[in-house]
């Protein structure tokens, strides 16, 4: 069983094959994304993730390992602190905020910071349900 306090970390990235899958699964063909010259004469100076590309770690890390298999997502807040890059190294960091034991249901905090660096990219909170593990 989780408690509050508990901790959950993963190194992941993205390539940019993975980029252009998600553009094809979810119709976003924004070049920002997916041209290279487009992308140059931007801020960002070449392709960056889709937001929620990125994002999609914690949906794989909830649903699969913690808390894991039977979690339902019942609301998910994000605020995307700096782009992500195809490649780059990053790490999701998860904490269990609140259990709610009697409904089996949690608060996480989700972020996502970049190895390198150790900055937030991505942060948020989940709200999760699960029968068996909360």
């Amino acid at each position: 069983m989780l408690a509050t306090g508990d901790q959950y970390t993963e190194e992941f990235s993205f390539s940019q094959e993975d980029v252009q899958a998600f553009a094809e699964v979810s119709g976003d063909h924004n070049p920002i994304h997916l041209d290279d010259a487009v992308a140059a004469e931007t801020v960002y100076k070449k392709p960056i993730l889709h937001g929620m590309l990125g994002a999609s770690v914690f949906s794989r890390i909830i649903g699969m390992k913690f808390p894991g298999e039977g979690t339902v997502y019942l609301n998910q807040t994000l605020q995307f602190k700096r782009p992500m890059y195809p490649s780059d190294a990053y790490r999701a960091e998860l904490t269990i905020l609140e259990v709610e034991e009697r409904r089996k249901r949690a608060r996480i905090e989700t972020k996502i910071v970049q190895v390198a660096d150790g900055k937030p990219v991505l942060v948020g909170e989940a709200y999760v349900m699960n029968k068996s593990k909360l």
